[in-house]
């Protein structure tokens, strides 16, 4: 029996694939399992391959691996998508009455069910839920307590009234009981259910969780994917707290609604993904030069142009680190895992407060839409703390204004952060501009103001460099004399693939960065190993060519830009290939 268990249900985008994948993975959560789930769908609402992944175990995992045990095949070309991953005694699960199923050949060594999955469903109240009776099928498979389904399916249907909730408890038992029935088989799975608490959420509810507990009040937005569902998180709860969603007409009007939230005295953020970001980059700047502290969370996928809107790419570094026209000082943070999507939201609301500038919080489709286990203490709002900078009120609004009254929000300070005083603040009424402007924020062409200001906001940077923690995650073997370095959602992966390279001899030291600009000095780092290799989902490898900058020295790269996220086993691979100098692993995924 394998130590953990890899389940898919795939079809055509539309036949509510994520629905019922979401319902088994809750399940598999409520019943003490960690899990971890992947998606692949196709950037229309009908039509179109799309597949729902769950891997989950008693122990933690954090990636997908090239494995599949029980497949839920709603059409025919599901088993053909999934072939590499099946093995023998992998089960599929089918509905064999169904005209375009009934030529279905199950491969040699795999198990096959033929579930009349519409007709039961219609049996319990409706063919709509022939889902949930493959769902109660795979439950007998695996021999999962079809108990376990119930709450989930509870949460799922529960607004729909008592009598649905009723009917899909049904539609699963009977899926259940023709398994039962029809097949006299000793399956290989059994799932062990424990008493473990855990959260189950995906990286985009994670940001939009750690927003509200930064104290973030506004958030302006239009639906793209995969940014949306930070949007939809934040929709009805940050409304408990006082604050407010807007659905913008664009992205333009996003981050401008942002922008005038955040001059308000409002912790604001915007998400977008990269075609947004292109749009929202000349108030970028005005955010800037203004010093109005905001977040702007660039949900990263597939590109350029519309590219491919439902897929996995890191392809907008570059953008996020140099975008935008002039010299602008910015913070670019990106989060490693699920749990850090929460906590480094945090940290983007306070680094763009202490510092009165942008921060890009840069995620992407994988983090976006991964669901993971996690213990509710992984998110310990007692930990959470909010600093708002250098912001004055009355009571010392006076030493921060000139021999006229007159308040200073661009005082050239030696730290380059200068007051900052919400409006209604008695003594602090002031203008700015997005024009060169003086210590009182009106516009000025004058050169030595010009250096002062421009210096001031450069001066904010290495304040921020000397005062904050910038440091990297580190696994593995800190004496390995192979170091591996990735920045963003390739750390799960990674830190899997390390028990694949030790089962293979392989010692490797891992480094996971979470901040891109400021970033760690790796120098040190990199001098001391003998072969260094950076893993990124791009083509052109940005993050290595910044390291390469950093350090003066050549670096390995892993590149998949496939639309793909590694997977822990296939990453192994990859690294023990650069290793031997035969590049094989990432040839292969290029030409994928």
């Amino acid at each position: 029996m394998p130590e953990d268990l890899n389940w898919a249900i795939g079809g055509e985008a539309g036949d509510g694939i994520d629905s019922t994948g979401k319902i088994f993975a809750q399940a598999l959560s409520r019943a003490g399992r960690h899990v971890f789930t992947s998606k692949d769908f196709a950037s229309r609402i009908r039509g179109g391959y799309t597949a729902y992944k769950v891997r989950t175990s008693v122990d933690r995992v954090e990636s997908v691996v090239d494995r599949l045990d029980i497949l839920i095949a709603l059409t025919e070309r599901t088993i053909d998508e999934n072939m590499d991953e099946l093995h023998d005694g992998s089960v599929i699960i089918y509905d064999g009455e169904r005209s375009t199923m009934q030529d279905v050949e199950v491969p040699e060594g795999m198990i096959g069910l033929s579930v009349p999955l519409q007709r039961l469903a219609e049996d319990a109240g409706g063919a709509i839920m022939a889902n949930v009776v493959a769902l109660g099928a795979a439950c007998e498979v695996a021999n999962f307590p079809i108990e376990n389904l119930d709450e989930s399916l509870e949460k799922r249907f529960g607004d729909k009234g008592e009598a649905i909730v009723e009917n899909n408890k049904e539609a699963a038992r009977l899926g259940q009981q023709h398994v039962q029935e029809e097949y006299d088989h000793d399956f290989d799975y059994d799932i062990e259910t424990t008493d473990n608490d855990y959260v189950l959420l995906n990286g985009d509810e994670a940001i939009g969780m750690g927003a509200i507990a930064a104290g973030c009040r506004f958030y302006s937005g239009y639906p793209i994917t995969p940014a949306t569902d930070v949007m939809e998180y934040m929709t009805g709860r940050v409304e408990r707290y006082g604050g407010k969603v807007v659905q913008a007409e664009d992205e333009l009007s996003a981050i401008n609604m942002a922008l005038g939230a955040a001059r308000a005295g409002a912790r604001a953020m915007t998400a977008t993904s990269g075609p947004g970001i292109d749009l929202m980059t000349e108030t970028f700047g005005l955010v800037a030069t203004t010093e109005t502290p905001l977040v702007i969370c660039d949900v990263m996928r597939s590109g350029p142009s519309t590219g491919m809107p439902t897929k996995q790419e890191q392809g907008d570094l570059n953008m996020t680190l140099y975008g935008g026209h002039g010299e602008i000082p910015r913070f670019v943070v990106a989060p490693t895992s699920v749990s850090e999507c929460f906590w480094k939201t945090v940290e983007a609301f306070n680094y763009a407060e202490k510092y009165q500038t942008p921060v890009y919080l840069v995620s992407d489709l994988a983090l976006a839409v991964t669901e993971q286990t996690f213990p509710p203490e992984a998110f310990d709002m007692d930990e959470v703390e909010i600093e708002r900078g250098k912001v004055v009120d009355e009571e010392d609004i006076d030493g921060w204004q000139n021999e006229k009254d007159q308040f200073q929000p661009h005082f050239p300070s030696a730290d380059g952060i200068s007051p900052r005083a919400f409006p209604g603040t008695t003594g602090g009424a002031h203008m700015t501009t997005g024009l060169e402007h003086d210590e009182l924020g009106r516009r000025t062409e004058e050169e030595e103001v010009r250096i002062e200001q421009v210096d001031k906001r450069t001066q904010k940077i290495e304040t921020a460099k000397e005062q904050e923690d910038w440091d990297y995650r580190e696994f593995g073997d800190p004496e390995a004399d192979t170091l591996v370095i990735s920045w963003g959602s390739n750390e799960g992966a990674m830190r899997e693939a390390l028990g694949f390279l030790d089962e293979r001899g392989h010692d490797v030291r891992f480094i996971s960065v979470p901040y891109i600009f400021p970033r760690p000095d790796l120098s040190e780092e990199i001098e001391a190993a003998d072969d260094v290799i950076v893993v990124e989902c791009n083509a052109t490898g940005q993050f290595a060519d910044v390291i390469e900058h950093d350090v003066l020295e050549r670096v390995q790269r892993v590149n998949k830009y496939n639309g793909v996220r590694f997977k822990a086993d296939e990453l192994a691979t990859d690294i023990e290939n650069t290793l031997a100098g035969t590049d094989a692993g990432s040839q292969e995924v290029e030409a994928e």
